[in-house]
C-alpha cells in the first residue's frame, strides 16, 4: 500500500517559483533533517514547475533538466535525497505546456513516467494547464495514472486539477493518491479561509489512498516568496495548520525551510496535531458553532484509537467565545459520560466537562484539544 496516510513534505513553489536549483534543493534537504521534519513524519522533497528546458530533447523526445539550474541531473539529486532517508518529488502537467510554459506531458505520458522512474522519482505533482480544448480531466488523469503504474516504480500520483470537472467524483478511479480540489493558495488570511470554507460540502470525499489536497501550506512564509502577498501572523498560521490537520489534507510545507523560525518549527512538528492529520481512518470532522456568527467554528473528529479531536476556531476580527454542545456530536447528557480534554497548543492541561464546553479564542486563532469520554 503506497499511501495509507495523508502525504507530508515540502514543495518549492510557494516561496521560490522559477528560482530553483540543485543547490537550493540540497540545502533544503539538509535543513529538513536539521529541523526534525523527517522525525515528525515529513517525507517528500518536491520540485515544482520550471525545472526543465523549454523544449524536449530533439532526438529522444524526453524531458531534459535545465543544466544551469540542475547541472548534475535529476538522478544525482534524487540519490542525495534518498541517501538521507527522504523521498524525491517532481512536477509535470497534463497539458501540452506547464503552467509556466515548459513542456507538458500531454501525449508523452508513458515516456515521461518512464523517465521519472529512471531518475528515482517518488512523487509526481500533475498540473492542469494548456490542455487541448475538448479533452476532459478524467481522460488525462487516467492516462498518467496508467503510465505511472507501468513505469516499474512506485510513484505517488498527486493530481492537481484545481477542483475542475467535479474531480472528487471520479479521481479515485484514475489511481491518484491525492487530488487538488481548490485554486491556488496565497499567503493571507482571506485565501486560506476561502479554501477551507469551500471544502465544507466536500469533507466526505477524502479517504485513505486518495486524499483531498487543499493546496500547500503557507505557514511560516510571513509574506515572503512567490505567493507571499500580505502574509499572516502566527495566530492565522496556527489556525491554517490545525484546519489542514482536521481535514486530513496532505501537509506540504511551502515556506523557505532553511530559515524557518522556532515558532513555525514547533507548530509544524506538533505531534498531537500531526496525529490528528495522520489518523489512519481519515474521518471528516463534524462542524458546529455559533449560528449567529459563521466566523466561529467548532470541529469534532473521530480518531482511530477511540479518542477525539476537538477544535475551536475564531475567524473573526475580535477575540470571542465559542462553545461545543456535546449532544451535537452524539453524546447526550443521559448517556452517563463526561468529556475530558487535553490542550495540545497551550498549557491548560486536562479538564473535564459535562454536556457543554465554552472556550475563549483570540481573533484569528484556535484552541485544539484531544478529548476522551469518561464514565461518571
Amino acid at each position: 500500500m503506497l499511501v495509507n496516510r495523508p502525504p507530508m513534505g515540502w514543495n518549492t513553489w510557494n516561496t521560490f517559483g522559477k528560482d530553483i536549483s540543485d543547490s537550493l534543493i540540497r540545502e533544503s534537504t539538509d535543513a529538513f533533517l536539521d529541523l526534525g521534519l523527517k522525525d515528525a513524519g515529513y517525507q517528500y522533497i518536491v520540485i515544482d514547475d520550471c525545472w526543465s528546458r523549454r523544449t524536449r530533447d530533439p532526438e529522444t523526445d524526453r524531458l531534459v533538466p535545465e543544466p544551469e539550474k540542475f547541472p548534475y541531473g535529476m538522478k544525482s539529486l534524487a540519490d542525495y535525497i534518498h541517501e538521507r532517508g527522504l523521498k524525491f518529488g517532481m512536477y509535470s502537467c497534463a497539458g501540452q505546456r506547464t503552467c509556466a510554459d515548459y513542456p507538458g506531458s500531454f501525449d508523452h505520458e508513458f515516456l515521461d513516467a518512464e523517465t521519472f522512474a529512471s531518475w528515482g522519482v517518488d512523487y509526481l505533482k500533475y498540473d492542469f494547464c494548456y490542455k487541448p480544448q475538448g479533452v476532459e480531466g478524467p481522460w488525462l488523469y487516467r492516462r498518467m495514472g496508467m503510465a505511472l503504474r507501468a513505469s516499474g516504480r512506485d510513484i505517488l500520483f498527486s493530481a492537481c486539477n484545481w477542483g475542475s470537472d467535479d474531480v472528487w467524483s471520479w479521481i479515485r478511479s484514475t489511481g491518484a493518491h491525492m487530488y487538488r480540489s481548490t485554486g491556488d493558495i496565497m499567503d493571507n488570511a482571506e485565501s486560506y479561509r476561502k479554501i477551507v470554507k469551500s471544502q465544507l460540502p466536500k469533507l466526505g470525499t477524502s479517504a485513505p489512498q486518495c486524499y483531498n489536497d487543499i493546496d500547500m501550506l503557507t505557514v511560516g512564509m510571513y509574506g515572503k516568496g512567490l505567493v507571499g502577498t500580505t502574509g499572516c501572523g502566527d495566530a492565522d498560521y496556527r489556525s491554517q495548520f490545525a484546519l489542514w490537520c482536521f481535514f486530513s489534507a496532505p501537509l506540504m510545507l511551502g515556506c523557505d525551510i532553511r530559515h524557518m523560525n522556532e515558532t513555525t518549527r514547533s507548530l509544524v512538528t506538533n505531534r498531537d496535531l500531526i496525529r490528528i492529520n495522520q489518523d489512519l481512518e481519515a474521518r471528516p470532522p463534524m462542524k458546529s458553532g455559533r449560528p449567529w456568527n459563521e466566523n466561529f467554528w467548532t470541529l469534532f473528529k473521530h480518531l482511530d484509537d477511540g479518542t477525539y479531536a476537538l477544535g475551536f476556531f475564531n475567524m473573526d476580527e475580535k477575540d470571542g467565545e465559542t462553545y461545543a454542545n456535546f449532544s451535537d456530536f452524539g453524546l447526550p447528557n443521559h448517556a452517563g459520560y463526561d468529556v475530558t480534554v487535553r490542550d495540545i497548543l497551550g498549557d491548560e492541561g486536562e479538564q473535564t466537562y459535562r454536556e457543554y464546553m465554552r472556550v475563549k479564542v483570540p481573533a484569528h486563532d484556535c484552541k485544539v484539544y484531544i478529548a476522551k469520554l469518561v464514565k461518571r
